[in-house]
């Protein structure tokens, strides 16, 4: 080990002396700037001292020092520059270039990076789930019932100033926005309303409410989604209120089952309606056109008749014996000659001519008949015509 002098102790050991620290320095850096002198000598003898080259030293310190201040802005965020603590300039991404530390330093600020904060409850990992907080979570509403909301909020930056100097905590901030947005709706609603049916309209309302108060303390922040996690009554009456939601749900599968068998008859009675409606006006239609047409032909009729009487009631006459006689099967004739008459089935003959036999079928039927039968039925039907025009003479 080296001795140095001026030091003594029991082992004529001490520290170095402040000279010989000082040279060793300067042999040093004369070899690393290419200065070989001093080193010819005796050993044991000190080379003599050489001027220290200060200006490549100090060209070289500030080389590095003014590279320090190169920097890289990465996108979607943005660079703040402060000069001795005050703002400067926020820069956009992309290299960029400040005055080193001290005098100015430099703050990468994310603005699109989505941030949650939670509210009602706290999130920790995958096995230990989440955690309540009650003081935050149990609310009133409009209808003095507690109800224990969970809310989530993510949010954004838009303004890089006012997020940087505006604001001392942020995180509180905005759990304490969402608090005061979220109990002051949920106040002015009826419990049903928040746990039922008007979730998603009172996460709308809170996300403009919220905006509108960190607006207003300019805090650079946007909200970007306020979503309910849980809406529940509290635990100690949660049996009551599930017993209440069952009831609701038979209700309403009451109504719709209704409303399926309504859907189910209405229809068919309405086509029934509109069916009878369409043959009453057929109906009336119908009777309506022949009384029309009865009305027409009377006033045909009695303009002939007008014209000629006696002629138009005969064959008025006539027709009505043509169509009364003609929808029965019974045959009169006369019998005031005292003839006997035999038997001819003149209605069967009649009803197989008007079921479609032939006009032959007829002839044919009655040839099975004796000729004497064929002559004297001839004979009995001409008697029985002349009677009959007699009568009509009489009547008329």
């Amino acid at each position: 080990m080296r001795k140095f002098p001026g030091f003594w102790n029991k082992n004529n050991e001490g520290p170095p002396d402040l000279d010989e620290v000082f040279k060793d320095l300067n042999q040093k850096l004369n070899r690393l700037f290419g200065n070989k002198g001093g080193q010819g000598g005796p050993r044991g003898t000190a080379p003599a001292p050489q001027p220290l080259p200060v200006a490549p030293i100090l060209g070289l310190v500030a080389l590095i020092w003014l590279g320090s201040g190169f920097y890289i802005v990465d996108q979607g965020s943005r660079g703040v520059v402060l000069r001795f603590g005050q703002h400067v300039e926020t820069t956009m991404p992309g290299p960029r270039w400040h005055l080193p530390f001290p005098i100015e330093t430099i703050e990468n600020v994310n603005l699109e990076q989505v941030r949650t904060i939670e509210m009602g409850y706290r999130s920790f990992d995958s096995e230990s789930g989440r955690s309540k907080e009650l003081r935050e979570s149990l609310m009133l509403t409009d209808d003095e019932n507690i109800i224990d909301l969970q809310v989530a909020v993510q949010y954004n930056l838009k303004s890089v100033e006012d997020y940087q100097f505006s604001n001392r905590s942020t995180e509180e901030s905005v759990r304490g926005v969402a608090e005061t947005a979220i109990r002051e709706i949920v106040g002015k609603s009826k419990m049903d309303f928040v746990l039922y049916e008007g979730r998603d309209d009172v996460a709308a309302k809170a996300k403009k409410l919220m905006q509108e108060m960190l607006d207003r303390y300019k805090s650079g922040i946007n909200i970007v989604n306020v979503t309910m996690q849980n809406a529940q009554p509290p635990e100690q009456v949660q049996a009551a209120f599930d017993d209440a939601v069952k009831a609701k749900q038979d209700l309403e599968r009451q109504k719709n089952e209704g409303q399926a068998y309504a859907n189910d008859v209405i229809p068919k009675a309405r086509g029934t309606a509109a069916r009878l409606s369409e043959e009453a006006a057929g109906y009336k239609l119908r009777v309506e056109n022949e009384a029309k047409g009865n009305a027409d032909r009377f006033e045909q009729i009695l303009a002939q008749y007008n014209k000629a009487p006696e002629v138009t009631r005969q064959r008025l006459y006539l027709d009505a014996q043509e169509h009364v006689l003609s929808n029965t099967s019974k045959v009169l004739v006369d019998q005031k000659g005292g003839n006997s008459l035999l038997y001819l089935p003149l209605d069967k003959l009649m009803s197989m001519s008007g079921a479609g036999g032939n006009a032959a079928s007829a002839p044919a039927a009655a040839a099975d008949k004796p000729v004497q039968e064929t002559q004297a039925d001839s004979s009995t039907s001409d008697r029985s015509r002349d009677a009959m025009r007699n009568r009509d003479r009489e009547y008329r």
